[in-house]
């Protein structure tokens, strides 16, 4: 499982930062803020991701992705728990896979490797078949938002 401390924690505060978010990093051994999870995964709260050098990447990713689909007035609102829409949270599986790219030492591959790692579960097995063949849906719903464009087989179909 990759972790912060093994990526530039610079690099992710930038990219979060192109979506108005702020990375926060908090001390060894401190609880995260905001997280759902509990111990080392990722804390949200408002515009603010909370993580600490043990937090997974794919956990920051997908916190992060809740806060960027959010307009800013529910984005203000948010507390731990982002969201109970279910197009929400796939929209934002596609999302955090995309961001990976964008991360030096990470990409797709690895966060494909990673979420199924930890336990995220799809109906196709994988969360490289979900993203890649099961996810159509989500990829319009985030195109729709300007958030992706669409790939060549969504925009086939």
């Amino acid at each position: 499982m990759l972790l912060l401390a093994d990526i530039a924690f610079d690099a992710a505060a930038a990219l979060l930062a192109r979506y108005g978010l702020a990375l926060e990093r908090v001390p060894a051994g401190a609880a995260i803020p905001g997280s759902y999870w509990g111990d080392s995964e990722a804390g949200i709260i408002a515009s603010r991701v909370y993580v600490r050098d043990d937090t997974p990447v794919h956990s920051m990713l997908h916190e992060a992705c809740h806060l960027i689909v959010l307009p800013p007035q529910r984005r203000a609102a948010v507390h731990t728990d982002a969201t109970d829409s279910i197009e929400e949270e796939d929209a934002v599986l596609v999302l955090q896979t995309v961001l990976a790219d964008a991360l030096p030492g990470v990409g797709r591959e690895r966060m494909y490797a990673d979420m199924d790692a930890w336990g995220y579960s799809f109906r196709l097995g994988s969360a490289k078949a979900y993203v890649e063949q099961d996810a159509d849906t989500s990829w319009r719903w985030l195109a729709e938002r300007g958030l992706v464009a669409l790939p060549e087989r969504t925009l086939a179909a």
